[in-house]
């Protein structure tokens, strides 16, 4: 049988990101054992998984890898800097090596540095053990064929203690707990031997107990649970579920179970059918089983559901992986579908025919709720790209020598795929710099009366119909005048330039601007802040900073949630239509002729007693004709500015489907794309930041 490796290197990506992560919090909590198991878990079913899908070297270098996380499980190495670092440059190995063998390449030769390093860290005897198995490595289905992760069963457990139990010291509670710790545990009491209270020894034990434990643990781990008491007690321990059965396959039946049980022979089962109560009453009348095995054999039976129900939520059809090409096309035809029904709707008012308006609204409705759930699809939390940055956080603090904390919030803020992917390297240069520029050595730290470590906080939260990210560090903040002077040296702007402290912090996304005083392997060369500036405006989005000197930096990105479908406002001068976003849009108003004329000319429009920027469209774009005697301005805002935008008429809401322009128009400054209206018109879609 073949199988197609997407699938593996799809999930071998996942697990490798969840490697990373566990890796991560193991060192700052080096004696979390859960952690320790989650690397473990990672490590072995991309072993498991490389094996089964004819990626023999990744397997067997995962292999090699896994003995020496086994022993860090055992307790026998202990977690420590240099061993996650290893098992983070072994991660990253079995990242190139899949990446060389799903493109043909040859393998990067870095196996046995970081396999002896990693040895190194083994006892003695285990290094000698080792050393002879070095060379075998397993082949393909070699490796715990099959095993995508470590093997749960369920088993049923039945405990009937001798009377005596108590007169050892022995207390059965704790047997219980160790079981629940090895996994889910249903436990039943068995009080059925209780006998009346005249023939009741106080000091005896009388209840039994019956178990259905789901684990990874063996049988044996089981059995080691009663090795005290195994001798003198009634212990029977049977498989009774497996890890391949899901809940579509149906489990027993009361009668099956209690039948195998022992608890009620087959035949009484059939006589007690005959009746018509309920199972379980029919049981207790006339085939005289306890309440406490009718009760017992439906714990067991419900728990096995449950199992299985929680193991198809993992493994089976609760989610799907879907080609991120078929979700932009689902989109692009949403999209079409949008302009279709706003022709539609368009075309139904013109015929005022209330039947077809009735069905028109209808329309309307089922496609708004389509391009909803179309655009939900395409959303991602956010922390899918935050949880990136505690990779590059910690080892550049080790490069740089700082103590930095990374601080997540807002990660599950979900926001359009296609943002999220172009967001990354924006994001990596404005953390580099925040590490590099920021965030001071321990020593100048102390001396400043801060804490030695720096603190860098990643936020995300909605703002509206936009996403708000916030890169903040607790660093050295900007120096204004610092800022200028490097500028007016730079040449960038005029040594007599009067500038707000708002205006010097944006010098620092003029191209070649930087103030590091050496070139470094993070950042000094004058490229990066305004490359950011660029990728996140062409996203549709505006990028702030704002800083207290000695104290704190942070640089703000608003973005917006998706890029396919947006509100907009629909404006026109002379016969051109234009869609101004409605997420930018404050407030609309109307100016005389003349007064329309005085802002032309000065660039500034008053509104509520304060002066903003003001520009025609007509003036703009360069529009022949007239303007009407009375102007219509459209109040925008972007980052922490207003501005006025002057046309002839605003038409009103309008549902935008996003259109790119061709190469010809794609770098004009202000136009962020077009959109086709009901009626086939072409408008153009206002970049506000651009203008």
């Amino acid at each position: 049988m073949s199988f197609d490796p997407t699938a593996y290197l799809e999930e071998a990506a996942e697990l490798l990101a969840e490697l990373e992560t566990a890796l991560l919090e193991l060192e700052e909590n080096p004696g979390d054992r859960d952690l320790v198991d989650r690397v473990f878990r990672a490590m072995h079913t991309i072993k498991g998984s490389g094996a089964m899908y004819g990626f023999d070297h990744v397997a067997g270098f995962t292999h090699e890898v896994e003995t020496v996380l086994d022993r860090v499980r055992e307790g026998e190495i202990p977690v420590s800097g240099d061993l996650v670092s290893l098992v983070l440059a072994a991660r990253d190995q079995i990242r190139a090596i899949l990446d060389a063998e799903a493109a043909g390449e040859p393998i990067p030769a870095d196996d046995d540095d970081i396999l002896g390093r990693l040895k190194a860290l083994l006892p003695a005897e285990a290094r000698g053990a080792a050393a002879e198995t070095a060379d075998a490595r397993p082949e393909t289905g070699a490796a715990d064929a099959g095993a995508a992760a470590d093997v749960q069963l369920t088993y049923r457990i039945r405990f009937r203690p001798p009377r005596d139990l108590f007169a050892s010291g022995t207390n059965p509670i704790l047997l219980l707990d160790e079981l629940r710790e090895m996994g889910t545990a249903t436990i039943v009491a068995r009080n059925e031997r209780i006998p009346i209270l005249d023939g009741y020894d106080p000091e005896a034990c009388y209840v039994g107990w019956d178990i259905v434990l789901t684990t990874d643990r063996g049988r044996q781990a089981i059995e080691d649970v009663f090795i005290f008491v195994a001798d003198d007690s009634t212990l029977a321990i049977e498989v009774i579920d497996e890890a391949g059965l899901t809940e579509d396959a149906e489990y027993k039946r009361l009668g099956e179970i209690l039948v195998e049980r022992g608890d009620i022979s087959n035949e009484d089962l059939m006589r007690a059918l005959r009746g018509q109560k309920r199972l379980g009453e029919i049981l207790i009348e006339k085939a005289n089983v306890p309440p406490e095995g009718i009760e017992a054999a439906l714990a067991e039976q419900q728990h096995v559901r449950a199992v299985r129900k929680k193991r198809q939520g993992q493994q089976g059809p609760g989610s799907i992986r879907v080609a991120s090409e078929r979700l932009d096309r689902l989109v692009d035809l949403v999209g079409e579908l949008v302009t279709v029904q706003a022709r539609l709707t368009q075309k139904t008012a013109a015929a005022r025919d209330p039947e077809l308006l009735q069905i028109a609204e209808e329309v309307e409705r089922l496609t708004e709720e389509l391009r909803d759930t179309a655009m939900s699809i395409r959303m991602v939390p956010v922390g899918s790209l935050f949880g990136k940055f505690r990779r590059l956080v910690r080892d550049l603090a080790r490069d740089l020598d700082k103590e930095v904390e990374l601080v997540i919030e807002g990660a599950e803020t979900e926001l359009d795929k296609t943002v999220i992917d172009r967001l990354n390297d924006p994001l990596v240069h404005l953390v580099r710099n925040s590490m590099d520029h920021g965030i001071e050595p321990p020593a100048a730290r102390s001396a400043a009366g801060k804490p030695a470590a720096g603190r860098l906080r990643l936020v995300a939260e909605h703002a509206g119909a936009n996403v708000l990210i916030r890169v903040e560090d607790d660093g050295a903040g900007l120096d204004p005048a610092r800022l200028k002077a490097k500028a007016v040296e730079k040449g960038i702007v005029a040594p007599d330039a009067e500038l707000s402290d708002q205006e010097c912090f944006q010098l620092i996304f003029a191209p070649g601007f930087s103030t590091a005083a050496e070139v470094s392997d993070v950042s000094g060369r004058g490229v990066g802040m305004d490359v950011v500036r660029r990728s996140i405006e062409a996203l549709g989005g505006s990028i702030q900073v704002t800083s207290v000197p000695g104290r704190s930096t942070t640089v703000s990105l608003v973005l917006p949630l998706t890029l396919a479908i947006i509100d907009g406002l629909l404006v026109q001068v002379e016969t051109g239509f234009y869609v101004v976003p409605l997420a930018a849009v404050d407030e609309c108003l109307e100016i005389p002729a003349a007064e329309a004329a005085r802002c032309r000319e000065r660039g500034a429009i008053e509104f509520r007693g304060v002066l903003h920027p003001y520009l025609a469209l007509r003036e703009r774009f360069g529009i022949p004709g007239s303007a009407p005697e009375i102007e219509q301005v459209v109040m925008v805002h972007h980052g922490e500015g207003r501005a006025g935008i002057g046309v002839d008429r605003v038409v009103g809401q309008h549902q935008t489907v996003i259109k790119g322009l061709t190469k010809v128009y794609r770098d004009l400054p202000g136009l962020a794309g077009a959109t086709i209206l009901g009626d086939g018109t072409v408008a153009l879609i206002l970049d506000v930041n651009g203008l």
